[in-house]
C-alpha cells in the first residue's frame, strides 16, 4: 500500500466518492503491476466553461516510487468529447501513468527494445536466404 496517504484533490468540481473510489482502485492496480508506490497525489480538475477545453476534465498524477522514480503525468484535454466524462479522464490519466512507469522501470533495468534481429555476416558474404 502507498506509504504516505493517497491525496486526491478536486478543483472546479464537487468531490465525488465514486471518482475517489476509482482513483483508489487505479492506484492499487498500479501497485500490483509495478510494486510499491511511495506517494501519490491525484488532481481532478474542471476548467470553467470559458476555458478552451469547454469544461472537459483534466487529471494530473504525481507518483513517487522506490529507486528515485518521480513521475508526473498530466494531459490538457483537447476538444475530444470523451474528456467530458470524468471516468474516462481518470482512466486515461492512469493509462498514461502506467506507460511512463513501465518505460522508467524498463530503462532502470537496462532493457531496450529490439526493433530488428541482429544479422551476423560480413559485407563480403552474399545474403543468406
Amino acid at each position: 500500500m502507498v506509504q504516505t496517504p493517497l491525496e486526491i484533490s478536486f478543483q472546479g468540481c464537487a468531490p465525488s466518492d465514486a471518482l475517489r473510489q476509482m482513483v483508489i482502485e487505479q492506484v492499487d492496480a498500479l501497485e500490483r503491476l509495478h510494486g510499491r508506490v511511495t506517494s501519490c497525489h491525484v488532481v481532478i480538475k474542471v476548467p470553467d466553461h470559458h476555458h478552451r477545453s469547454g469544461g472537459h476534465y483534466e487529471v494530473g498524477i504525481h507518483l513517487t516510487m522506490p529507486g528515485n522514480i518521480d513521475i508526473r503525468t498530466g494531459h490538457a484535454p483537447t476538444l475530444d468529447g470523451r474528456f467530458a466524462d470524468p471516468r474516462f479522464a481518470v482512466t486515461d490519466a492512469f493509462r498514461r501513468a502506467r506507460r511512463v512507469v513501465q518505460d522508467r522501470l524498463r530503462r532502470q533495468r537496462g532493457d531496450v527494445k529490439a526493433l530488428h534481429g541482429r544479422i551476423e555476416r560480413s559485407l563480403d558474404e552474399p545474403p543468406r536466404e
